[in-house]
């Protein structure tokens, strides 16, 4: 089976050999009066993701969508400091080309380590912790104090923090960036626009499995 992998629609050059998956929960055991234990059950905690990647120096001919290391570490960087969450995305694929399931999860970028290794050449290796992103609101008590000695009136308002997620559409076997604009945008000249959205340096090139952002 082969992997993609995308952080926010920037497709990794080489696929990481593997990933750690740590899904936890938030239950809580509780000890009783009589000495009976009991377990509370509550919502699930949130996920926790690890993998290494290499940035190669090189155009190896198993590289995907080669680019100087220097353009990954910046966006790895750009993703750390600008406090929004991004889409982590592995799209796996068979090997007659079909697509399989894909992960497709909303995170934050919590720390990444940059290693150089002798051995390794000029080839970096980079160290990336994520962690799931759940959206939420918060909410905004306004006191009213009556001057007449009436009882307070008070206004709750929620707010959502972050934005709707982007629309998105997964590369299918066949497609072109025009024909994926034709169908969505209404205009297939829009194809560069797309490009632009989603980094695409060759909009003639485009894999089975990757994600596309529509808005």
């Amino acid at each position: 089976m082969a992997y993609s992998f995308y952080l926010d629609n920037i497709v990794l050059p080489i696929a990481p050999s593997k990933f750690s998956v740590s899904i936890q929960n938030k239950n809580k055991t509780v000890e009783l009066i009589n000495d009976k234990q009991i377990n509370i059950l509550k919502l699930p905690g949130l996920t926790d993701i690890s993998f290494e990647f290499i940035l190669p120096n090189s155009k190896y001919p198993f590289v995907t969508n080669w680019q100087p290391p220097q353009y990954y570490l910046s966006v790895l960087e750009k993703l750390k400091v600008n406090l929004q969450p991004f889409q982590f995305v592995i799209a796996r694929s068979l090997p007659n080309g079909q697509p399989s399931f894909a992960t497709n999860m909303s995170v934050s970028l919590e720390s990444y380590e940059i290693v150089e290794d002798a051995e390794n050449g000029f080839d970096i290796t980079v160290k990336v912790n994520l962690k799931q992103y759940r959206p939420y609101a918060t909410q905004t008590v306004e006191i009213k104090t009556p001057v007449d000695g009436s009882k307070v009136s008070v206004e709750k308002n929620a707010r959502a923090q972050t934005k709707q997620p982007d629309k998105t559409y997964t590369v299918q076997k066949g497609d072109t960036l025009w024909n994926i604009a034709k169908k969505y945008l209404g205009d297939g000249s829009k194809y560069k626009q797309l490009a632009t959205l989603n980094n695409i340096y060759n909009p003639n090139f485009l894999s089975v499995g990757q994600v596309l952002k529509l808005s």
